[in-house]
């Protein structure tokens, strides 16, 4: 969908077309959700404090969100798909990708049905969206962001490494500022030099699991299958202490053991999440739960274990005794399908250490590698994984 919490908004507000306006709070501490194409184009960003938005653009028209209303616009536009095909897979609130292998005696070509999305969708909802066709889900995404506002871009299989190629190198799913700095460095500027650079040279620069994974990329090597199941809600950790406890340190150990153990079961759905969660009960059994919803998605436990710890310091529980602590991940999302932004912070190094702990783990058996950290700083106790 394009700009769709905005475009939703606007369908309320016939007024705003065409004029530069982003959904938030209309507070100094909120930031922009979303913005129309018209701000776009004015240099504001979705995750962009609105004060440097209105900054920049001060005529910009602030529109207050309402999530229901997107989540009822998000079940007719996913009823339209489901109508071509079952074969769905829903990645957010709005966007999916489609397998319509299926659909083709009964609809057409794929750019027959992929106008005939466009246009249902348009008549259903008066919302536009943008629609790529290939033959694997990297390209199709890509191919979609390439036709944005309103678009429709085929990537014809024969013609998928002439369309990728000449692309820059931030076109492949991973690559962010920091990462193209190195491959910049390198002399690699578009697809096609990373293609045809060596796969050891790219490992040697971003580690096995980046270098790998755009070296496959690079050559539209994408053999993930349409996958119509419903992925988990949620993916978290709890921890019972036998003994109450009122240890920051203790607590902030437990807390890098569940973190560390949310992130590996991320990463082995091939998950990442938008949305890290904080729960905590009292030795009095209340309970306290604090989120944050992150710019950019993460498997990483690090990064996990930071935000729950600045979460559980924004409590000041002033040494109340706990009886109960645990992380949950939520809004999760495919891995890979985004810009990793874990890679331009104090977590570049986590990233690939982890997926090397993934695989001891795997061989010799859970925990076989953990933090020196957690040795003694944590007890055996009553623990739930809890996956939603």
């Amino acid at each position: 969908m394009d700009a769709f919490f905005a475009s939703v908004e606007v369908l309320d507000r016939p007024e705003v077309r065409g004029k530069p306006a982003v959904v938030a709070h209309d507070s100094p501490r909120s930031v922009v959700t979303s913005a129309t194409y018209e701000a776009r184009a004015l240099g504001i960003r979705s995750a962009m404090p609105l004060t440097n938005a209105k900054r920049l653009v001060p005529n910009v028209i602030v529109l207050e969100p309402h999530f229901e209303k997107y989540r009822h616009y998000s079940r007719l536009v996913m009823k339209v798909f489901n109508d071509f095909t079952p074969l769905v897979e829903q990645l957010s609130i709005d966007e999916a990708f489609l397998d319509v292998s299926g659909a083709i005696k009964i609809f057409g070509t794929p750019e027959q049905i992929a106008a005939q999305i466009k246009q249902r969708v348009f008549e259903e909802t008066g919302l536009p969206c943008s629609v790529g066709v290939a033959s694997t889900k990297f390209v199709a995404k890509l191919a979609s962001t390439k036709s944005k506002p309103n678009g429709l871009l085929i990537v014809p299989e024969e013609d998928t490494l002439k369309f990728l190629h000449p692309l820059p190198i931030d076109a492949l799913w991973g690559v962010g500022k920091k990462t193209a700095e190195v491959l910049n460095k390198r002399g690699l500027h578009t697809v096609s030099d990373v293609a045809h650079s060596p796969e050891q040279s790219l490992i040697a620069a971003l580690g096995q699991a980046a270098g790998s994974h755009l070296y496959a990329l690079a050559w539209a090597r994408d053999p993930r299958p349409v996958n119509s199941e419903k992925a988990d809600k949620s993916i978290g950790k709890e921890h019972t202490f036998n003994e109450d406890v009122t240890d920051i340190e203790k607590l902030k150990a437990t807390l890098l053991f569940q973190a560390d153990h949310v992130g590996a079961q991320l990463r082995k759905a091939q998950l990442e999440a938008r949305t890290i969660g904080l729960k905590v009960t009292f030795s009095d059994l209340e309970s306290l739960t604090r989120s944050r919803t992150l710019p950019e998605a993460t498997s990483v436990g690090r990064e996990i274990h930071k935000i729950v710890c600045e979460l559980l310091d924004d409590l000041r529980i002033g040494g109340r005794a706990v009886r109960l602590i645990g992380v949950r991940s939520a809004g999760l999302v495919e891995a890979g399908g985004q810009q990793l932004s874990l890679w331009e912070d104090e977590t570049d190094p986590w990233k690939d250490a982890e997926i090397v702990i993934d695989q001891v783990d795997q061989k010799f058996g859970p925990a076989s590698v953990r933090p020196a950290s957690l040795l003694r700083k944590i007890e055996p106790t009553r623990e739930s994984g809890t996956p939603g």
